[in-house]
């Protein structure tokens, strides 16, 4: 398995010979440690080809401290019926059931959202521009403009598993 990282630039679109459209995130590959893309650890954009499918891990976009309608799609209160500033809270969290009026572990509750490692799966990778170590990779990967990414090839084209719109 290969592994390269890169920086993600931005999201674009990319149109074929027959006008189709395929949207696309442009990664710049990236040496490390000083290290020059031929002979890096991480492998170098020639080594990827275009039509291959790959593996996108980065970190998410950070959200900051959410409530549990938007952190854990809660549905939230009535908005009637003597419901005065409680629309969006979480309702009763404990009580004197299974629990034993404690607060179970894993209860869903606000907190901080976003941040967290996540892989995308089964990318292809449209284009390849060595000269400027640009990889054109179909689809959106996680991740801000600028964050590092990770990007795994070496994975099987299994095309039952892989639909295409027609």
């Amino acid at each position: 398995m290969k592994k390269i990282l890169a920086k993600k630039i931005e999201m674009s679109q990319i149109f074929d010979e027959s006008g189709e459209v395929f949207p696309v995130t442009i990664v710049m590959a990236e040496g490390t440690k000083g290290r020059t893309l031929d002979s890096d650890s991480q492998g170098s954009t020639l080594e990827l080809e275009e039509g291959e499918m790959v593996n996108v891990s980065g970190k998410s976009k950070g959200k900051g401290f959410q409530g549990v309608v938007k952190r854990h799609k809660f549905k939230g209160g009535r908005r009637s019926h003597g419901q005065k500033h409680s629309e969006r809270e979480a309702g009763s969290i404990g009580g004197g059931g299974r629990a034993g009026g404690r607060v179970v572990k894993g209860m869903r509750m606000a907190g901080r959202m976003g941040g967290d490692r996540v892989t995308v799966k089964n990318l292809k990778v449209i284009k390849i521009l060595p000269e400027t170590r640009e990889i054109f990779i179909q689809g959106a990967i996680p991740g801000r403009r600028g964050s590092v990414v990770e990007i795994r090839s070496g994975i099987k084209n299994d095309e039952s598993r892989i639909t295409n719109k027609s």
